[in-house]
């Protein structure tokens, strides 16, 4: 067999060869695509929670608007899509490279003895594969890999972000209801307190003094109240925010045991925001025949009085071993550190050559021209200067990458410690914060009685009026802060959640 013959037989088995790829190519990525699956985690795909008029909303409904309306997570699932997508780039430098073209040439040839036209036409093909570059390109591939595993872990940072913002909301909402709750209780006792000051004092038995005490006790207290609503409506928008839930019907959210309050579910109505209602808002209490006859009715709230702690189920150390363990952000800074590690090696290799195969095929129809090309090439393109540099700010790179790691390890371990140490003193606080409204609700109802027959003066009764209101606060501030000081814990140690979502639901987003 002559090199000729052999030559014609090597393109005729590579073209055969490559044609077999390119046919099967669909099926050969679909077997790619269905081994990748099988390494992902199972998929849970929240249900979609629909809010209408009247709808009442746990604390898990409104974790489950928030991820499936957050944008933030759907931006973290776009840049997986976007890291999964250069990993495809990055493999597709092993697949080849087909080139095709075709032109047509007019030439008119004019001297003095001829005068004639030539048409040409041309078609070509080419075909060019990467053999080998010495694994610049493994190392490229897994560079992106570890990209893309970081991208995944950045998603999941996301969420446990997302859940602990909602549950911070959540009760606030809950703290601000019990607040208003709390407000209006004391209104009402000032309500009573000046119509009885009121009648005893028309009937001379009190001063002008306590008259004008208890009016501006009452005024004080109505404006304390507007505060609390105000501020009710405040952490209504901010709930609303961290659900991304707007043009919201009026709905109301449930407790979920944290404020055990007499009206369970806080209305949450923001469809009308109303003005100052002038006819109402200075109004004195209407005066009631039988004032002297009053007492100041206190109805204490539920969770005032039998407030139960859940005990956390771990330990520090356990918190301390469970972050490590669990937390996305660390997992996402380490794959990143690795593909530093793999864009340094790439680097490093591009001093390297590369081996590469080409074919080309041409026709001409002018004297029927065929041409048919096959071969294998060496080569390599390289600045060495440039180079040296390169890897030496890849070098860097992996310094910056390697020195971010070690302190998020340690500022992981302080988080950890931190949201410990606030849990457990909120915790301790609140049978004390319990302790103190019994004593100043008894305090006020034993001034209340001394006042009224003649022992003590508006000043005790004042201060001890103030003293329980503001015990009353405290203690709903406490257990709003041990709420979200605890659910900041489980957010830090990456607590696994009862409502979560995965990078590949279906519900959420593309694959």
């Amino acid at each position: 067999m002559s090199n000729e013959q052999k030559s014609v037989l090597i393109v005729l088995v590579w073209c055969n060869t490559m044609r077999i790829i390119l046919k099967n190519f669909n099926k050969i990525f679909a077997t790619i695509l269905i081994a990748t699956a099988l390494t992902v985690q199972s998929v849970y795909a929240i249900d979609e929670v629909k809010v209408e008029k009247g709808s009442v909303l746990g604390i898990e409904d409104c974790i489950s608007i928030a991820l499936n309306n957050n944008p933030a997570i759907k931006n973290a699932r776009f840049n997986y899509g976007i890291s999964k997508s250069n990993v495809g780039r990055a493999r597709s430098e092993f697949f080849p490279t087909v080139g095709v073209g075709t032109g047509y040439n007019y030439t008119n040839t004019n001297t003095k003895r001829t005068d004639y036209d030539t048409n040409a036409y041309t078609v070509q093909a080419t075909l060019n594969q990467l053999l080998w570059n010495f694994g610049r390109t493994n190392a490229r591939i897994k560079m992106q890999k570890f990209y893309m595993i970081a991208d995944e872990f950045n998603f999941e940072n996301v969420v446990r972000q997302t859940i602990f913002y909602v549950k911070q909301r959540y009760y606030e909402v809950l703290a601000a209801r019990a607040s208003v709750l709390i407000n209006e209780a004391y209104v009402d006792i000032n309500e009573r307190n000046y119509q009885r000051t009121k009648a005893y004092y028309d009937e001379g038995l009190k001063s002008k003094i306590d008259l004008v005490n208890a009016e501006v006790t009452l005024s004080d207290s109505k404006i304390s109240l507007i505060r609390s609503q105000n501020l009710y409506k405040n952490s209504l928008v901010n709930l609303n925010n961290a659900m991304y839930l707007t043009n919201a019907p009026s709905y109301s959210i449930s407790d979920n045991g944290s404020f055990s309050v007499k009206d369970n579910v806080a209305p949450i109505d923001l469809t009308r925001i109303t003005g100052v209602n002038t006819q109402t808002s200075h109004q004195v209490p209407v005066r009631v025949n039988d004032a002297k006859q009053l007492t100041a009715t206190i109805e204490t709230l539920e969770m005032l009085t039998d407030y139960k702690i859940e005990e956390f189920p771990y330990t520090f150390e356990e918190c301390i071993e469970m972050a490590y363990k669990n937390r996305a952000d660390l997992k996402a800074y380490t794959s990143t550190l690795d593909a530093v590690k793999e864009n340094l090696v790439y680097v490093k290799r591009n001093y390297y050559p590369e081996i590469s195969a080409n074919a080309g095929y041409g026709f001409r129809n002018q004297n029927r021209t065929n041409s048919l090309n096959v071969g294998v090439n060496l080569s390599s393109s390289l600045n060495i200067m440039a180079q040296k540099y390169d890897v030496d700010a890849a070098k860097y790179q992996v310094d910056i990458a390697q020195n971010s790691l070690n302190q998020l390890n340690q500022d992981i371990y302080f988080e950890v410690q931190n949201a410990y140490i606030n849990m457990v003193e909120l915790e301790k606080q609140i049978p004390l914060q319990g302790v103190k409204v019994r004593q100043t609700l008894e305090n006020y109802e034993l001034a209340e009685g001394r006042y009224y027959v003649g022992l003590g003066d508006y000043i005790e009764l004042q201060d001890a009026k103030v003293n329980y209101n503001n015990a009353q606060n405290s203690y709903i501030e406490t257990i709003h802060n041990y709420n979200v000081a605890r659910a900041n814990l489980e957010s830090v140690i990456a607590m696994p959640q009862k409502v979560t979502i995965t990078l590949e639901d279906k519900k959420n987003g593309t694959k």
